[in-house]
């Protein structure tokens, strides 16, 4: 027992020195409990009895029950946000009009106070400095609008990563005040609207290494500041509109490997010298260049991306930017040459030099193709051929553009039934790497494509054959032999028949688009063969516009379906309550049908994402308690001809978000109640007559 008591001692003598050094707290706690359990198996190396082993096994447990709250494991110990810049970010939300909630946790309340917690904010595991705030948006269906309000975020000089992309500030300039943010790391202002030039003050972000400011409506010159981001890897300026010269030298920007500009500069020769000495340039992209001729001066050594969309060229160009000094053919995975001047010529010079091509887009230029394509791509994975003339083009019996090609996109090439011949080899030829097809917007009449595609394509997931004109039935193989598909649009076509119950049976299908045709009968067979999936994913149906007839089927099986369109269809019967169990769906459109009965608060109750309906056109009846509390927020509502009145619906009271409503001819005879004048700030369109 004196020897334990003796080493304990010493234990606490070393701990003594350690705790006099001018150790990190972290650093001195974590070398404490190191040097005690050092020291535990100091005595068990020299007396190994069975006492000593014991009392060893008992300290080195409490010992870690007590590193656990040393270390900081405990909840007590969880770093929170720092007060002053919760409430900077707090002014900063007043700035903004949020529609879509995506701050709704940015609150003051009790149980949100800890601004880290906050949808978008990280902050340091350490300080508890907010470094992160990442709010990009989904415009147009998810994002924010009104002010930025910079000053109040200049309190966050720890902050690292700003992302305010995909929202709507209309011609908000970008505040100076931006540079005084300058530990910036990354700087993402994309699809935000925001106008005026780009201030100068931005040169002071020295430690920025992305920078995002494209497709806004920017313009004037560059300020040469820009030249002092020395650190910057990412600089995408495309799709604005600034003029003048470039501001950079041989040396600026060392380290980009990514540059995308608009093509409005006055370039120079001295701009072709540049990025010549960019050695780590990988992605270039330029959009409407007016003097591509400059171009074949630079060397791209190292090139893998290379976008040149919108910018005059034509066959002329395309030999000398291939075959000059600067050759990148052997680097080069992605070519963008859409919106040019382009014909066939070029693309077969690129099917010659551009052995390790994977991603080719040369949509809207003047290439025909007229002979059989044979595999001239061997590495090609996507290839858009889109607003192209390939009237004359056939395809026997498979796209034999590349061996390993994915996703082929000839969206409006004036493609017609007699490209797509049967032949004796269709099945050996069939292409089985395709997974995404589009042939909208095509000449295809005949329900032969269907046949075609059976026989050429084998795991395709979308396929896409909407504004064509086919007028044959649609074959019941598709729901058998395309069982793969997660996106099919049929839809602006001439399609008569019945919805072939096997679609029923394709339980990998998410969206299925068959609006604005021919359709007749009901829909319940392909809903029945729906329900046998183990559990069914189909997040859109629309089949608006059609002649479908019966009754609406019980949907509660498709618990993902978050649009249901059936508008303009003869549909008869009640609405099912059980509508009310799709908890996903944001929009519903019944209108224009037959429908009759009586709707109530059942068929909303569980419907809190809700943000459109229309019900208008049917012989409907809405009762609902003077009390209920509608579960969502609306931005389009149609009730015409449905039966409201005849009180003013007050549930009415609590939608503040709807841009468009009508409900015209609903039987209300009573006065509008002040409340609702209040609640029309976003209203575009309005219909009570």
């Amino acid at each position: 027992m004196q020897a334990a008591t003796t080493v304990l001692s010493q234990i606490a003598s070393i701990n003594s020195i350690v705790e006099a050094s001018a150790l990190h707290t972290s650093q001195l706690r974590i070398t404490q409990f190191t040097v005690s359990v050092l020291f535990l198996f100091h005595i068990t190396k020299n007396i190994m009895t069975t006492y000593y082993l014991k009392l060893f096994y008992v300290l080195l447990l409490l010992l870690s029950h007590a590193a656990v709250s040393i270390l900081g494991f405990n909840n007590s110990a969880e770093i929170k946000c720092i007060d002053r810049e919760r409430e900077a970010l707090l002014n900063f939300k007043h700035g903004l009009i949020d529609d879509y909630g995506m701050l709704s946790t940015w609150r003051d309340d009790e149980n949100s106070r800890d601004c880290c917690k906050w949808k978008g904010i990280q902050c340091h595991h350490q300080t508890g400095h907010v470094t992160i705030l990442s709010l990009p948006g989904q415009f147009p269906t998810s994002y924010l609008s009104g002010t930025v309000n910079i000053t109040s975020l200049l309190v966050l000089q720890n902050i690292q990563h700003l992302d305010l992309s995909y929202h709507y500030f209309a011609g908000s300039d970008i505040p100076e005040l931006m540079g005084s943010l300058t530990n910036l790391r990354y700087l993402n202002l994309s699809y935000s609207e925001s106008g005026g030039s780009i201030p100068a003050q931005l040169g002071s972000l020295t430690h920025l290494m992305y920078l995002d400011l494209s497709y806004n409506s920017l313009d004037g010159k560059l300020p040469h500041q820009l030249a002092n981001l020395s650190q910057l890897r990412y600089l995408d300026l495309s799709y604005n509109l600034f003029s003048g010269a470039l501001p950079f030298q041989v040396g600026n920007l060392p380290f980009l490997h990514t540059l995308r500009l608009p093509g409005y500069f006055d370039v120079k020769p001295k701009d072709a010298h540049w990025l010549s000495n960019l050695r780590y340039l990988t992605n270039l992209a330029f959009n409407r260049l007016h003097n591509p001729e400059w171009l074949q001066t630079i060397i791209f050594p190292k090139l893998r991306e290379l976008r040149l969309v919108d910018c005059s060229l034509s066959d002329t160009h395309i030999p000398s930017l291939f075959y000059s000094y600067s050759n990148f053919s052997t680097s080069l995975t992605i070519l963008d040459l859409s919106s040019n001047m382009l014909t066939s010529s070029t693309f077969q010079l690129l099917s010659n030099f551009t052995l390790n091509l994977q991603e080719l887009y040369l949509s809207d230029n003047n290439i025909v193709l007229s002979s059989p394509v044979h595999s001239i791509f061997p590495s090609l994975l996507i290839l858009d051929l889109s607003y192209n003339n390939m009237a004359s083009l056939v395809f026997q019996g498979s796209f034999n553009f590349s061996s390993k090609l994915q996703n082929l996109y000839l969206t409006n090439c004036s493609l017609r039934d007699d490209g797509f011949l049967m032949s004796v080899f269709s099945i050996t030829n069939s292409s089985s790497s395709l997974v995404s097809l589009d042939l909208s917007h095509n000449m295809l009449k005949s329900s032969s494509i269907f046949y075609w595609l059976f026989n050429s394509t084998t795991n395709l997931r979308t396929l896409y054959l909407n504004d064509n004109v086919l007028e044959g039935l649609i074959p019941d193989g598709c729901g058998k032999v395309m069982n793969s598909l997660e996106v099919l649009n049929l839809s602006r076509n001439k399609l008569p028949g019945g919805i072939p119950a096997s679609l029923g049976s394709i339980c990998t299908l998410k969206e299925l688009y068959l609006q604005d045709n021919n359709l007749s009968g009901e829909i319940s067979g392909f809903i029945h063969n729906s329900t046998r999936c183990i559990s069914p994913i189909l997040e859109t149906l629309d089949l608006s516009n059609n002649l479908i007839i019966g009754k609406l089927p019980n949907l509660s099986a498709f618990t993902s379906l978050g649009s249901l369109f059936v508008s303009n269809n003869q549909l008869t019967g009640e609405i099912p309550e059980s509508i009310g169990l799709l908890y996903q769906l944001q929009h519903l459109s019944l209108e224009e049908n037959y429908l009759e009965g009586e709707i109530n608060e059942l068929h909303f109750t569980n419907l809190s994402q809700l943000i459109e309906v229309d019900l208008s056109d049917n012989s409907l009846s809405l009762t609902f308690g003077a009390s209920w509390i509608p579960p969502f927020q609306l931005k389009n509502l149609g009730l015409a001809s449905c039966k409201l009145g005849p009180s003013f619906p007050n549930w009415l009271q609590v939608q503040s978000q709807l841009s468009f409503l009508d409900i015209s001819d609903a039987g209300i005879d009573d006065f509008v109640p002040d409340w609702f004048w209040n609640k029309l700030h976003f209203i575009g369109e309005l219909n009570m007559s």
